[in-house]
């Protein structure tokens, strides 16, 4: 049996199914794991990861493309048409496997290109609660990984999964996080301030940083109570252009404040582990940051109704506040009022996650491959 994982997305996604190719390449040596990008980059960070796990057998593949379409991923990076293009020149490569396992839904269009043979696997990526989650097609995959009963039952409701076609509690990108902190982890400030994480939307209709990111970079630019990571999210700027490092290069002259625009410690939870408050909009890095309860703001940028909106339930757990307009204030009055909403953010993490006892990238693995025998 051979199944691929495949990465045709931006590197962001990697580490919620990578964990699992591991399990299954280390757990079952009757099975070949094959790991297929699109860009040799790509691919070196994914080798990079696997070689924290020593003796485990992969092979690795660069999906051919146009020399014309590959240069241009080099320079701009990947969007979607991209990805599109890269699936049907490689309808042929993708059909002959058993499986495909992926945390993106594009891959989902190989069925139309032809390519009938695997079994579509999605593993996710991230467990927020937006709808873009929870999108009606994710029921033509064959089978699903879930985390926690929230994304279950929210599934279930909208019958895009069934008993048998997927297995729940699994957040496998956690695995990784954990061999990566028994390394030395970088040292982000020379002070023992507290660390505030502004971590914006990509997209403008979510995000607060097209309104109000300037005005937040300037308020913490005049201030030395805490220090600032801005590490929006990873397309926000995908990839950075010259223009828009320069345009962060004044911020350099500040002790107190990090700009990321989109290295590997803006996705491997680098900046959610050290920070001591969430400042953003909507994002499932929030969940991430919230495994250990802490205080959050939430930028309400475009005035959303939200209170009653099942995809801005996780704005119930810190303050919500529409203007940019003394944030330093918001914030510390967050810290104030953190007790009162400990308990909730206890709730939505056990509710999201489970019980994050104990690894899950095998628990997936063993699902997968339980699936695949019985198919």
């Amino acid at each position: 049996m051979h199944v691929l994982f495949s990465y045709i997305a931006q590197p962001h996604q990697t580490l919620h199914s990578l964990p699992i190719a591991i399990a299954i390449a280390q757990d079952y040596p009757n099975i070949q794991v094959h790991i297929a990008c699109i860009t040799e980059k790509h691919l070196t960070y994914i080798k990079s990861i696997v070689a924290l796990y020593p003796n485990t057998n992969i092979k690795y593949h660069i999906l051919p493309l146009p020399l014309i379409i590959y240069n241009y991923i080099i320079q701009h990076g990947t969007n979607a048409p991209l990805k599109v293009l890269a699936l049907y020149l490689n309808r042929s490569f993708f059909n002959q496997f058993s499986a495909i396992i992926v945390p993106e839904r594009t891959t989902l269009l190989l069925k139309k290109f032809g390519v009938q043979n695997p079994k579509l696997i999605w593993t996710r990526h991230g467990a927020g609660d937006r709808a873009i989650g929870f999108s009606r097609d994710v029921r033509k995959f064959d089978f699903i990984l879930t985390a926690g009963k929230k994304i279950e039952y929210r599934l279930l409701k909208q019958k895009s999964i069934r008993p048998g076609h997927y297995q729940t509690g699994i957040y496998a990108k956690f695995d990784i996080i954990h061999k990566l902190q028994q390394n030395k982890q970088p040292i982000l400030f020379t002070n023992n301030k507290p660390i505030i994480l502004y971590n914006p939307h990509f997209k403008r209709c979510f995000s607060s940083w097209h309104k109000f990111g300037l005005q937040i970079l300037e308020q913490f630019s005049r201030q030395d109570q805490y220090n600032l990571i801005f590490a929006p999210h990873f397309r926000l700027f995908y990839p950075p252009s010259p223009k828009d490092i320069k345009a962060f290069q004044v911020y350099q002259q500040y002790h107190n404040i990090l700009i990321d625009l989109g290295s590997e410690h803006s996705v491997d939870m680098t900046y959610t582990l050290a920070a001591h408050l969430y400042l953003g909009d909507v994002s499932s890095q929030l969940s991430e940051f919230l495994v250990k309860p802490r205080p959050c703001v939430f930028l309400n940028a475009h005035r959303v109704h939200w209170k009653n909106d099942k995809n801005y339930i996780s704005w119930r757990l810190g303050q919500v506040v529409s203007s940019p307009h003394h944030i330093i204030k918001v914030i510390d009055e967050a810290f104030k009022l953190q007790k009162n909403f400990i308990q909730l953010q206890k709730s939505y993490i056990r509710n999201t996650f489970g019980t994050l006892n104990s690894p899950t990238a095998h628990i997936g693995a063993k699902a997968i491959v339980n699936y695949l025998k019985r198919t």
